[in-house]
């Protein structure tokens, strides 16, 4: 999984007269939690711009002045219920033999042969938490809906590996097509029917563009 650095201070006071302080001045109190004491340090908000507002899931490399640094991933955030700045983040530290909990996003790939013939795409689930090692962390769920018909389903099952657990039901649908009112009902018999006699008709038109126009005379 990619990794994004954060520059920041370590905080010396954590009291509400210094968080104000520091959210006036523009950065964002930050805490690392999972270590052998909670890490209080604060950073530029711009500085969380590339890890806050993205689909994608990201590592964290906390790099304090002095030297020190931290691998983190963010845990929670809290925003301004008006300006939606960025007032609190919680980030939890990283071991390579430590597993840690996060949420993946799913990305799907391919075109969906039942939303061609007019079914429903519902995408259940834009994320899965899964509970793994950091090195076994992937960057997203590819999830191939090129088979999938009017009807069918993808589940949590058939995205299971052995590098991570995903820490929902097998059966929860991840993504699905369902009937809509114009959707066409079409087995891979009839497609293949179907698309002969397109092609067919496609052979005719050809050849009736290229023959002579009678004559009336």
């Amino acid at each position: 999984m990619k990794s994004i650095t954060i520059k920041g201070s370590e905080r010396e006071s954590v009291g509400k007269k210094a968080t104000k302080a520091l959210r006036n001045a523009g950065k964002v109190p930050c805490v690392v939690y999972g270590g052998d004491k909670p890490l209080h340090f604060s950073a530029d908000e711009i500085a969380f711009k590339d890890l806050v507002y993205t689909s994608k899931a990201h590592t964290v490399v906390v790099d304090l002045e002095g030297g020190a640094k931290v691998k983190a991933v963010m845990q929670d955030i809290q925003f301004h219920p008006v300006t939606d700045k960025i007032l609190h983040i919680d980030f939890y530290q990283l071991f390579p033999d430590k597993e840690v909990t996060m949420q993946i996003p799913v990305r799907l790939q391919g075109n969906s042969p039942g939303v061609r013939n007019g079914g429903r795409l519902l995408f259940r689930r834009r994320k899965l938490t899964i509970k793994a090692l950091p090195d076994n962390l992937p960057d997203f769920f590819d999830v191939d809906i090129s088979k999938l018909k009017i009807g069918d389903h993808i589940s949590v099952d058939t995205l299971k590996k052995d590098e991570f657990s995903i820490q929902h039901p097998d059966s929860s649908v991840v993504v699905q097509v369902k009937m809509a009112r114009a959707a066409v009902v079409v087995d891979e018999e009839e497609e293949e029917e179907l698309e002969g006699v397109a092609a067919e008709g496609a052979e005719a038109a050809a050849e009736g563009a290229e023959a002579p126009a009678e004559s009336n005379e």
